[in-house]
C-alpha cells in the first residue's frame, strides 16, 4: 500500500449531487476527477486511468450504463453506480458488467466513503490474486451471497430504518445471528425480497 491518494472519477449530471459527492470524497482523503456527462467521463477515464469510477445510472446523453460498458471493454477501471433504489433489472445488468457496488440516492457521505474504500480493497485484492487483463476489470462473484448483495442490503436498511452505514451493517449482522445464518445469506434474501416487491405491477 502506497501513501498516494486513490484517484476516483465521479460522474453525475446533477451538479448538486456531483458537488456533494466530490466534496465528501475529498474530505475523506481521495483525489477526485469529475464529469457531468458520459462523453467527458470516458475521456477522463482514458487519460487518467483511475482505479475506480462512480457513475450516475441515468444521465442525459450517454448513461452510466453505457459508460460502464466502455470501461469494462476497454479499461481496467472498476466502477460503482449511483442511482435511486429499486430497479432490479438495472442492478442485474450492472452486476453482469462487473459493478463493484450500487449506492442508493439520496446519497449520504457516511454511506459513500466505506463503500468506495471496500471497492478499492476488492480491486487491490484481485490485482494480487490474478494477472491484470485488459478489458476485464474486477467483477462481483455471482454466487448466492456477494459483496454487491451486502451493499444493497445495507442501502435498504439505511433507507427503510433511517440508519447510518455502521448501524445498518450491525443490524444486518444481528439479523444473521438471530436466524443462525451467514450475513451473505441474509443479504441475498433481502435483495431477493426487494426485487420481488419491485417487480409487482403498480
Amino acid at each position: 500500500m502506497t501513501d498516494a491518494k486513490p484517484l476516483i472519477l465521479v460522474v453525475d449530471d446533477d451538479r448538486l449531487v456531483l458537488a456533494t459527492v466530490v466534496a465528501g470524497l475529498k474530505q475523506a482523503g481521495f483525489d477526485i476527477i469529475e464529469a457531468d456527462n458520459g462523453d467527458d467521463a470516458i475521456l477522463l477515464a482514458r487519460k487518467h486511468k483511475p482505479p475506480l469510477a462512480l457513475l450516475d445510472m441515468r444521465m442525459h446523453g450517454k448513461s452510466g450504463m453505457e459508460v460502464a460498458r466502455y470501461l469494462a471493454a476497454n479499461t481496467d477501471t472498476g466502477f460503482m453506480f449511483l442511482s435511486a433504489f429499486g430497479d432490479s433489472d438495472i442492478i442485474d445488468e450492472a452486476t453482469r458488467l462487473g459493478a463493484l457496488g450500487y449506492l442508493v440516492k439520496p446519497l449520504d457521505v457516511k454511506q459513500i466513503v466505506p463503500a468506495v474504500r471496500a471497492a478499492l480493497e476488492r480491486i487491490q485484492e484481485r490485482a494480487v490474486e490474478q494477472p491484470r487483463r485488459v478489458g476485464r476489470p474486477p467483477t462481483l462473484q455471482a454466487s448466492g451471497g456477494s459483496p454487491r448483495d451486502q451493499h444493497i442490503a445495507i442501502g435498504i436498511l439505511m433507507e427503510r430504518l433511517r440508519l447510518d452505514d455502521e448501524r445498518a451493517l450491525e443490524a444486518l449482522r444481528a439479523q444473521a445471528r438471530s436466524e443462525g445464518r451467514s450475513v451473505d445469506e441474509i443479504a441475498a434474501s433481502m435483495v431477493e425480497a426487494a426485487n420481488r416487491l419491485n417487480s409487482i405491477p403498480r
